[in-house]
């Protein structure tokens, strides 16, 4: 399995134009990756919807145990939560009929990424919802950062 052939900048920006987002593994905890990625794009008008059986509230909205309980459509799912979850949770969004299955970074499931494949979801892996907003959409983008190249490594010194 290439990954690379999840991160499609056009499937991102397609997924990025769609307003409800269901976080799956959302945490009320501010100091989780999760809680600051909802945190955000509900400040750029996103609908972000909690999906976590252990919350009654996120970010002032209702949160739901599961996919199948949240009412009305939902767009973009965005999983975070561990690899071996991913099955199950990708069924979920297919039953729901959700368009796009999006896997935080880190999250990669063969199976997963198979029967999302299968039921028709369009699909990114290992990418994160925030970054590729600020990216393509926010300060990223308006500043002239759009390098397509994420990376940590510090380029060699001439």
């Amino acid at each position: 399995m290439n990954i690379a052939d999840y991160q499609s900048p056009e499937v991102i920006q397609a997924a990025l134009s769609e307003r409800r987002i269901a976080i799956v593994g959302l945490s009320s905890n501010e100091l989780r990756a999760s809680n600051f990625v909802g945190y955000y794009m509900r400040r750029h008008n996103y609908d972000v919807i909690p999906v976590n059986p252990r919350e009654q509230e996120i970010l002032g909205n209702t949160c739901y145990s599961s996919l199948t309980e949240v009412p009305g459509d939902v767009d973009v799912v965005d999983v975070f939560r561990a690899s071996d979850a991913v099955p199950a949770i990708a069924r979920e969004a297919l039953e729901i009929g959700a368009k796009y299955l999006w896997l935080q970074f880190g999250v990669i499931s063969e199976e997963g990424i198979r029967i999302a494949e299968e039921g028709g979801l369009q699909l990114i892996v290992d990418r994160c919802l925030k970054v590729e907003h600020a990216r393509y959409i926010g300060r990223m983008h308006w500043l002239g950062f759009n390098t397509q190249v994420i990376s940590a490594e510090r380029k060699p010194a001439v």
